[in-house]
């Protein structure tokens, strides 16, 4: 993952959880269910409904989730993704990746139904 990866999108770009064999994110990848404000107005609504001022308990809470659950370390803490990765060694990291999975057979699940022409 570069850049964001954010819910059912993330899931379905070959995550770890459809069964990917590695994923790898960089430094700057975001990986969260949604993006910061929208989390924040959901996961935090009573807070920032029962503050003096909702708009700086917003923002305030939009940088809390940020800082707190949105960085790579926190996806590969819980083994979202299988490391975090200088961009500068993708190149490396990839050939590596792809020289072990050489040898790989995965079989193929049999197949319940046919397709047979009508």
């Amino acid at each position: 993952m570069l850049r964001k990866a954010y819910g059912g999108a993330y899931i379905v770009m070959d995550s770890r959880s459809i069964g990917a064999d590695l994923a790898f994110a960089w430094p700057t990848n975001e990986i969260a269910v949604m993006g910061a404000e929208g989390a924040a107005n959901v996961i935090f609504r009573r807070q920032i409904n029962a503050a003096d001022d909702p708009e700086a308990m917003r923002t305030q809470m939009v940088k809390q989730y940020q800082s707190e659950l949105m960085h790579p370390y926190y996806a590969a803490e819980r083994g979202l993704v299988d490391d975090v990765i200088d961009p500068a060694a993708t190149r490396g990291v990839l050939i590596r990746s792809l020289h072990m999975l050489r040898t790989k057979h995965a079989d193929l699940p049999a197949r319940k139904h046919g397709n047979p022409p009508h």
